[in-house]
């Protein structure tokens, strides 16, 4: 009894914890300037949307919202395809050159992606792919595909062998077993994988302020440097935009919050 009340305590105190920063930060989305600088931490003395409104009336926000939206969900969707293809590969070949691959996708992890600034832009300014949507898009793919074989191997080796053995058997192709077998009982796992890629794509500011440099082909990350001035800074301005950057993540994760969790606890189980 005591310790069921004492494990409600904890939860309670950790809730807070994590519930109060950010309802100090929806809070001074309802101050202006002064009131925030006069009490940065208190609530405000009156609420207003004025910093929401000033947002999409001042910039150009649905623009930013679908360059996050197009660069996102365009690298997530191919990662997935050509990580889960890899990572099925991988899981057929079981051999010793299988392993010698997957090697070096982890080695990959290892770089940091800091390190390849200088020879991305050179490559993709020889492309003519700077200041391009496609050119993010596709080191941003570039850069998660280690990362996401990494994943999807580890959850591809939790499926039962005896299922394609017995599809082998019927005179299935690889093909017909990785889309009518793998993908299916892969779905948990590329839904947790999605969500996680998904909201490391859409915070990414490295590559958006090292490649994008038109206004109109910004993300939200790299918009929100504009609230930043050279001796000031908007905070109400920018604390709304990261209200607004950080719903479209929050709803995604409740629509997927199923296949997340059932993802991560069948991943952990099979381990």
């Amino acid at each position: 009894m005591v310790s069921r009340i004492l494990r409600k305590l904890l939860l309670l105190m950790y809730a807070i914890i994590i519930l109060l920063p950010l309802l100090m930060v929806a809070a001074a989305t309802m101050k202006n300037q002064q009131q925030f600088y006069m009490n940065p931490l208190g609530l405000p003395s009156s609420f207003s949307l004025e910093n929401y409104r000033n947002l999409f009336v001042d910039q150009p926000m649905i623009a930013y919202f679908s360059n996050s939206i197009i660069v996102s969900f365009t690298a997530v969707l191919l990662l997935l395809i050509l990580a889960s293809l890899i990572s099925f590969g991988l899981y057929r070949l079981s051999n010793k050159f299988a392993k010698a691959i997957l090697v070096l996708f982890v080695v990959g992890l290892m770089v940091p992606s800091q390190v390849n600034m200088i020879p991305i832009y050179s490559f993709l300014r020889d492309m003519g792919l700077t200041n391009s949507r496609t050119g993010l898009i596709l080191v941003t793919i570039s850069l998660f595909m280690p990362l996401s074989v990494f994943m999807i191997s580890g959850f591809m080796k939790s499926l039962p062998r005896e299922v394609f053995e017995s599809a082998s058997i019927d005179g299935a192709g690889e093909g017909r077993m990785y889309m009518q077998i793998a993908i299916p009982l892969a779905v948990p796992y590329l839904a947790a994988t999605a969500t996680f890629l998904f909201v490391s794509v859409w915070n990414d500011l490295l590559f958006p302020l090292l490649l994008i440099t038109d206004k109109s082909k910004m993300t939200l990350p790299l918009a929100l440097l504009q609230f930043q001035g050279e001796y000031s800074t908007n905070y109400p301005g920018l604390l709304t935009g990261v209200v607004i950057i950080s719903l479209p993540m929050l709803f995604m994760f409740l629509f997927l919050q199923r296949f997340f969790i059932s993802g991560i606890t069948a991943g952990s189980l099979k381990g």
